[in-house]
Parts: C-alpha cells; structure tokens; sequence
C-alpha cells in the first residue's frame, strides 16, 4: 500500500501537467513568431506605411496604424538582432523551466518565471516602455499575469532538488 502512495506522490499533477504542455506549445509560437519578426522587420515598416496609405483599409484597421506604431516598428527593425537574441533565450529558459517542473523541481519555476519577465525587460530597453501600454501587448501581459498566478498555486506540487 505505501509503494502505491509512494507512486502517486511522484506522478505530476494533471494542472501542472497542462500548464506545462501549455507552455511548450507557447515556446514553439514563440520561437518561429521570433524568428519571423527578425527576417520580415523592414517588411512590416513598409507594409505598415503602405496600409496607411490605402484608401480602402478598413477604418478599424486604420486606427492601429498610428505614426507612434509605425515608430515602433522603426525601432524594432533597428534592434532586430538584440530583440531576437534576448527573445530566444527569454523562450529558451521558459521551454527549460517548464521541463524542470515536469520533473518536479522548484528551480524550474524561478527560471521560467526569469524567461516570461525577459521579454518586457527587453522592449522597455529596446523600443520603449510605452510600448507594453499600445496594441496587443496588454493581451501579452495579462497571458503572462494568468500563467504566472496558475504556475505560483502550483509551487506547492514543486520540490527543492
């Protein structure tokens, strides 16, 4: 009867295994929207100012091309390289983190939680801190926020090895 407990304390949590699988699917996104960001960055500045130009974008579309959005997108292009660096191993210490807690260790926690706060570290430093207030990064943000509050109720199912 103890072999059986024994077992059972050292099988994965089913909610720490789905934030984890979670979390692999959002790596993969991540590494190929990272690299697809370094290779089209001057291609989205000047798609960016075509569209703003075009008559028949829809209004709605129109209203995110703003001069401070495509000065963004200027800024990003610039720090292509840095950005996409700081961004792989940002996604590289999440992905190892991940496969920590799956293996039940605490330090896997601290280096994925190091990995989900890199990327805003790297646009206040890159492009600006204004911009984790425009656009789709609130949705970016409060994603990060969730994950952070499920993994952190999920600490206690983590061992110190």
């Amino acid at each position: 009867m103890e072999t059986n407990t024994a077992i059972d304390e050292n099988k994965l949590p089913s909610s720490l295994n789905v934030l984890t699988i979670l979390t692999f699917v959002g790596c993969a996104i991540s590494y190929i929207f990272g690299i697809l960001g370094y290779v089209n960055a001057e291609k989205n500045v000047t798609d960016m100012q075509t569209n703003m130009n075009n008559p028949d974008m829809p209004s709605f579309a129109k209203n995110m091309m703003t001069p401070e959005a495509l000065e963004s997108l200027r800024i990003m292009a610039v720090n292509k390289l840095p950005l996409l660096i700081l961004g792989l191993v940002a996604t590289s210490l999440c992905l190892f983190g991940a496969i920590q807690m799956r293996q039940r260790k605490m330090n896997g926690y601290y280096i994925w939680l190091t990995g989900e706060i890199l990327p805003f570290i790297s646009a206040i430093l890159f492009i600006s801190a204004a911009s984790l207030y425009k656009g789709y990064a609130f949705i970016g943000i409060a994603i990060t926020l969730l994950f952070v509050v499920l993994y952190s109720l999920q600490r206690k199912y983590l061992i110190n090895k």
